[in-house]
């Protein structure tokens, strides 16, 4: 790509300027949590809430304090074309494979199963991406409306 800029759109479409791991808003905001919690004692707080009826739900904090860590783990500082991203992603394999910058340069893109992996999560946004790219290309992308 001649936009070093432009390196921040996956191969699938997705923008990784969309992405709450390459964002790093949620997982500051779960890192914070944690510690407010832990500076609060609220793992003792739980524990007593969770013995009355009302606050059953506590039983169940620290699972919470886990899905929390996992949170704050969940960053990417790279974007998928610069290392970042799913080291097993099928899509980026394929276009590497092929000497493409995305999907959007490929013939079958809209009804390739690879794509498949990403509709519990992003429903047709990369779908909608794709048509944008290839349409308007990667420097419009970038500045328009884009699905996530």
């Amino acid at each position: 790509m001649a936009n070093k800029d432009e390196k921040i759109i996956a191969y699938c479409g997705l923008c990784c300027l969309d992405c709450h791991g390459y964002q790093q808003k949620i997982p500051d905001l779960a890192r914070d949590l944690r510690k407010e919690l832990r500076q609060s004692k609220y793992k003792k707080f739980a524990a007593f809430l969770s013995q009355n009826s009302f606050g059953k739900a506590f039983k169940n904090y620290d699972k919470c304090y886990e899905v929390l860590g996992s949170m704050v783990r969940f960053r990417c500082h790279k974007g998928c074309k610069n290392g970042g991203g799913p080291p097993f992603c099928k899509i980026r394999k394929c276009c590497q494979k092929k000497g493409i910058e995305g999907c959007w340069e490929c013939e079958v893109c809209e009804k390739c199963e690879k794509l498949d992996y990403l509709k519990p999560v992003h429903d047709e946004g990369h779908i909608k991406n794709l048509r944008r790219l290839k349409k308007k290309g990667t420097k419009e992308f970038l500045k328009g409306k884009r699905d996530w």
